[in-house]
């Protein structure tokens, strides 16, 4: 009994045994996609093998990194490569050259010098103007974006090509090799752009000629010249210069003459319109360190008048003839005509602070200060014409009164004063020349009652007797007392000298600066 139970018990454990293993083979050849073989050896048809159950036991590297030259653009000087599937990608021959060449630009500039030997390297420079953003009168300088582009020849960059093509780089090689050192002078800032990368572009032809080009924004400083203000005409210059080779190392020229410059037609400005744009070259000498090639992009712009005549000479114009408005008011309306004239005279202050506010503050006179400050003294004339009117008027009826209490005084005496017989007339200040004429034989004797005078109307009572005095006489003394009784005439005066004299001035102003 005890040997029978062993002997189940090991019977078992091989049964369990080989039953694992027959499992086991059948899991193998599901992931495998082993085929069976019939017992009699004729061989059955090949099931494709299911990629979705298929697994590796040791991952591959889709990309190696170490065969590619991330540096680069892809598939450089190899459009048909270009093309081809990233994965299990080859090292091609294009690849493994500008891989040499970049080891081998690495190993010769790394010190980026320039070349010690032989005379100055000629380094040819051309500008493209993108935009001109902005003129500052207040800050007195201009801001520009251009296209900065550098061509010199290094035989240290030539490399050898069968189609002649060229290599283009961006601009982290441009740190590995040697570029002018051009700066602009006179700038106050200036920044390479970096959206979405930095805008440099190297680009290597067989020969060894390269071409340097970046996108820059630079703001410089321009010396205005004010004195002609609004009607002005300004010359701005931007310059370029070598840092730190003098003339004798390094050549600065433009490479096309006034060709090498070029612009868009699409620039404007709202203030100013551009009118020409050239370039110049010459010598700067600084006494420490000597002599350098400089180079000038200078433009010429003229301001647009309408906006200032609109804002500034319009308004000036008018306030000045409203002023004039003053003379036709009588001479009594006090409030009305004092009103006017500062109103007038504040805001011509106001006009004159907006437009000073605007502008730098320089030591000499614009020409809009002169037409402005004109102006502010026919205002401030028109309200000195009336203090002189009114201040006549009260001298004339403080005068007025005495005399009629002088001729009260006379009238409780009785007196003839030696005469035959004595006739009185009432007359205003609008009798005619024959009412003067009428009177030839009689003189004057002011005798006026202060409750027959209206207060309206300019009446006074005459005494008159007969004279022996000439008819010319009288006219004098009649016309002399006329301008007495009308003060008013300053204001008759003043709306003809008033507006021909500040239509003179516009005549004389206009064709000066115009």
């Amino acid at each position: 009994m005890p040997y029978l139970r062993q002997f189940l018990v090991l019977a078992l454990f091989l049964g369990s045994f080989g039953e694992c293993r027959n499992k086991h083979a059948t899991r193998e050849r599901r992931w495998t996609g082993a085929v069976d073989t019939q017992k009699h050896g004729t061989s059955l048809a090949k099931k494709p093998p299911d990629v979705t159950k298929s697994r590796r036991l040791k991952t591959e590297q889709l990309l190696k990194v170490d065969d590619h030259d991330f540096t680069m653009r892809p598939a450089f000087a190899d459009v048909k490569a270009a093309a081809k599937p990233f994965v299990n990608r080859k090292q091609t021959d294009s690849d493994l050259a500008v891989r040499t060449y970049l080891m081998m630009l690495t190993e010769v500039f790394a010190n980026t010098l320039l070349i010690a030997t032989g005379p100055a390297i000629p380094v040819g420079v051309d500008v493209q103007v993108e935009s001109l953003d902005s003129i500052s009168e207040v800050d007195m300088d201009f801001t520009m974006t251009l296209y900065l582009r550098h061509y010199w020849k290094d035989e240290r960059l030539s490399f050898a090509s069968t189609t002649n093509k060229s290599m283009t780089f961006d601009g982290r090689l441009v740190k590995k090799i040697w570029v002018p050192d051009v700066f602009f002078v006179h700038s106050k800032r200036s920044f390479i752009h970096d959206t979405t990368t930095e805008n440099i572009m190297l680009r290597v032809f067989p020969d060894g000629h390269v071409l340097y080009s970046l996108r820059v924004t630079v703001t410089a400083a321009c010396n205005m010249d004010f004195s002609r203000f609004p009607l002005d005409t300004q010359t701005c210059t931007l310059e370029l210069e070598s840092y730190a080779y003098t003339d004798e190392d390094l050549m600065l020229y433009w490479k096309s003459g006034d060709e090498s410059l070029s612009i868009d037609d699409k620039i404007s400005l709202s203030q100013f319109l551009i009118q020409k744009f050239h370039t110049t070259s010459r010598l700067a000498f600084y006494s420490s360190t000597g002599w350098y090639n400089r180079l000038y992009i200078n433009f010429t712009l003229r301001r647009h008048i309408f906006f200032f005549l609109l804002q500034t000479y319009f308004p000036a114009t008018l306030m000045v003839m409203l002023s004039w408005v003053s003379f036709w008011i009588d001479r009594r309306a006090v409030p009305a005509r004092v009103s006017l004239g500062i109103t007038t005279v504040l805001t011509m202050s106001t006009i004159i602070t907006g437009v000073n506010a605007s502008m730098p503050r320089v030591s000499y006179i614009k020409a809009v200060d002169i037409y402005l400050w004109v102006s502010f003294v026919f205002v401030f004339l028109s309200v000195l014409e009336y203090a002189a009117v009114n201040y006549l008027t009260t001298v004339q009826e403080r005068r007025e009164r005495k005399l009629r209490n002088r001729a009260a005084q006379e009238q409780s005496l009785p007196c003839t004063c030696g005469m035959s017989h004595t006739r009185t007339m009432m007359l205003d200040g609008t009798y005619s020349e024959a009412d003067a004429n009428s009177l030839a034989g009689y003189t004057e004797a002011p005798m006026v009652h202060e409750e027959l005078v209206p207060e309206k109307q300019e009446h006074m009572v005459v005494h008159l007797s007969m004279s022996s005095e000439s008819t010319a006489t009288k006219k004098k003394g009649i016309r002399a007392f006329r301008i007495m009784q009308n003060t008013h005439a300053i204001d008759k005066y003043s709306r003809m000298i008033f507006p021909g004299a500040y239509i003179v001035f516009n005549l004389i102003y206009w064709s000066v600066y115009c």
